[in-house]
């Protein structure tokens, strides 16, 4: 994959795949390897409802982390 989605579905796809596939150790690798603002990717992604989860080291929908 040379570029990262600009649809917020399949971006969230594609960065899942990577981190789960081991391409990437941390998304701010992921982010640095396709020239992506870390937090910049994630406030645009929680406008569609996903967060990050370091923890899983996917983005999950934001009501999966809610306690």
């Amino acid at each position: 994959m040379d570029h990262l989605p600009q649809d917020p579905m399949m971006m969230v796809s594609a960065v899942n795949m990577l981190l789960r596939d081991d391409e990437f150790d941390s998304l701010e690798d992921l982010c640095a390897y396709f020239d992506r603002d870390v937090e910049a990717l994630k406030e645009s992604l929680l406008t569609v409802g996903y967060a990050y989860n370091e923890g899983q080291r996917q983005l999950r929908p934001v009501e999966c982390d809610i306690l």
